[in-house]
């Protein structure tokens, strides 16, 4: 009998791993992990614990094991990136976050096999050009990301679009613009970790916590935004677009609401049942010039394509971040 895979890249991440507790909620799919665990210390190996895993690759056997088991390959999700902004080499960044996408792009082109892959909002940069994930050319080549990690993920999202036009390309091929993702199974991401994860201590043991003052007049210290997007509404879109093997193209995935970094500390105050005590540090030099203030991700492509889910609130995905994983002995997924 013919075996469904699903094949993904950093399964045992952030949002590979919700990702893949999600598809493996359809016990017809047998999910196929490709990541590194590292240190056992870490806990990343415990974000995949949970569930059943299909077979675990490690990433420099990822094509030959593709090779073997190509027929049964139903879908290949590429979560697998160094993330990490303020990464110093270059060279790194780009070999992983190009170069081994469009390897995997190009295999899923040539064995017509579908793909999901990560892009990010950090290919808007500053956000002075709208947040509109437009697939054209000229919009696409027109976006100037503030980093390399912004920079690698926009140049990929370019070749992708490219190589569609052209015929040449896996029956789907999906780029989805992660805008400021939290929940569960990041706790192995330490300094890259969300904003509600790292104030969860403090908040807990009783202290306030610190966010940047602003430095623009016509917005207050705290009221910079973001929008803000529960892990688990992540995943719903992956599992919704491996029953939409139609839906092609790149799509911003956020909750398509800005909300400011006092109303999630508020909101992490409020689920865990205290008043909220928030202070104000000066932001780094370094940052000041480039720091971003708003983002919004404008989400009509995805509604336009057929995905009806609402998303999850700031505060009710708060709630259950707080209550369901970062209260609890086990905050795992």
């Amino acid at each position: 009998m013919t075996r469904r895979i699903a094949f993904v890249t950093g399964g045992a991440g952030f949002i590979g791993s919700n990702i893949a507790a999600k598809l493996a909620e359809d016990r017809s799919l047998d999910v196929v992990v490709c990541d590194r665990l590292r240190e056992a210390d870490l806990g990343k190996w415990r974000n995949i614990a949970k569930h059943p895993i299909g077979d675990f690759v490690a990433p420099e056997d990822m094509f030959e094991w593709l090779e073997r088991r190509w027929r049964d390959v139903e879908l290949v999700v590429h979560m697998a990136a160094v993330s990490s902004t303020t990464e110093p080499d270059a060279d790194k960044i780009v070999h992983s976050n190009f170069t081994l996408s469009r390897d995997l792009f190009r295999w899923c082109a040539d064995r017509q096999r579908r793909l999901v892959y990560a892009s990010s909002a950090a290919t808007y940069g500053d956000g002075a050009q709208g947040f509109d994930d437009d697939n054209g050319y000229e919009a696409l080549a027109g976006l100037r990301p503030l980093n390399t990690y912004g920079w690698s993920k926009a140049m990929f999202d370019l070749f992708a679009a490219r190589q569609a036009s052209r015929d040449y390309a896996p029956p789907q091929w999906v780029g989805l613009k992660f805008f400021n993702v939290y929940g569960p199974n990041e706790d192995h991401k330490q300094a890259m970790k969300s904003v509600a994860a790292q104030i969860w201590p403090k908040v807990r043991d009783g202290h306030a916590v610190q966010l940047f003052k602003s430095y623009r007049e016509d917005i207050p210290d705290g009221g910079q935004k973001r929008d803000f997007v529960y892990v688990r509404d992540c995943a719903e879109v992956v599992a919704w677009l491996l029953e939409k093997p139609d839906v092609s193209g790149i799509f911003n995935l956020g909750a398509g609401s800005a909300r400011s970094f006092e109303d999630l500390a508020s909101a992490v105050f409020a689920a865990a049942g205290r008043p909220a005590a928030i202070e104000y540090t000066p932001m780094p030099p370094a940052i000041r010039d480039r720091y971003q203030y708003f983002t919004e991700a404008r989400i009509e492509r995805l509604r336009a394509a057929g995905y009806d889910q609402a998303f999850t609130s700031l505060e009710s995905g708060i709630g259950d971040y707080v209550k369901s994983f970062l209260s609890q002995p086990d905050p795992y997924r």
